[in-house]
């Protein structure tokens, strides 16, 4: 009995141990390292990988360095500036809505963001009519078709429920079959009634039951950003809430 005991003590720390030993990167997860340090990207840029874990999470949504990606709403190209170098050489990155302030002329400008693509859409952030701080999208397409795999990073917000549904719609338009939708927002707390402080939040059922009525299906859910200390009671730019809001991570699939 005895031996027994200290084989199962020996095999449960062995397993222990494995846990917390660091994983050794996957030839994606060093090719997505190396343009994490790359000089296209600010100091500021760089030291939110902590929090915003860019590896971890292109990881979670499969990104392969082979594929078609399309980047909703860049803003200044935080994800851009990673994802373009990843599939400069055997893919193809494409940024869709919202890019003409910041990305189109960065595109210009960087030698390394050359080879990305501004998708041929008619989408316009037009700020709505019933909604305050929404935009409307209007009747439109991506432009683009057969596509592997579509991200938005912390956008869903801002859109009304229809700018939602057209837009949901038409990535299930531009993505091959089994091709890959991935979302990161900011969480609210579910049924939570609109307010000022979580107008920048989205319930993820809600998101979940609008993705999946344009035909997605869910595939998995991952708690990289999960954040116990955020109480999903404040505005997401608040100083006690800044860069450490729970952020829920998404990834659908069309059949």
């Amino acid at each position: 009995m005895r031996k027994i005991l200290i084989a199962t003590l020996l095999m449960t720390c062995g397993i222990a141990h494995a846990q917390f030993m660091p994983q050794k990167l996957t030839p994606m997860g060093e090719k997505i390292e190396a343009a994490m340090k790359g000089d296209i990207r600010t100091a500021d840029e760089k030291a939110r990988d902590g929090e915003r874990k860019p590896r971890q999470t292109l990881e979670f949504f499969g990104l392969r360095d082979d594929m078609r990606v399309l980047e909703l709403i860049p803003s200044g190209g935080w994800y851009t500036k990673i994802l373009a170098p990843v599939l400069a050489d055997k893919g193809e990155l494409y940024v869709a809505i919202g890019t003409e302030r910041a990305i189109e002329p960065m595109i210009k400008s960087v030698p390394a963001l050359a080879k990305v693509k501004v998708a041929p859409t008619e989408a316009r952030m037009v700020p709505a009519a019933d909604h305050t701080g929404l935009f409307d999208l209007g009747n439109f397409s991506l432009g683009v078709k057969n596509l592997d795999l579509v991200l938005t990073f912390r956008n869903y917000h801002n859109l009304t429920p229809a700018a939602r549904d057209g837009l949901n719609r038409a990535v299930f338009a531009a993505l091959k079959s089994g091709g890959t939708y991935g979302i990161v927002d900011h969480t609210r707390r579910h049924n939570a009634p609109d307010t000022i402080e979580n107008g920048r939040r989205m319930d993820p059922v809600l998101v979940i039951k609008e993705v999946q009525a344009a035909g997605f299906v869910l595939e998995d859910y991952s708690n990289l950003h999960y954040i116990p200390d955020d109480e999903l009671r404040y505005e997401v730019g608040r100083r006690t809430v800044t860069g450490n809001t729970d952020r829920f991570t998404l990834r659908f699939r069309k059949p």
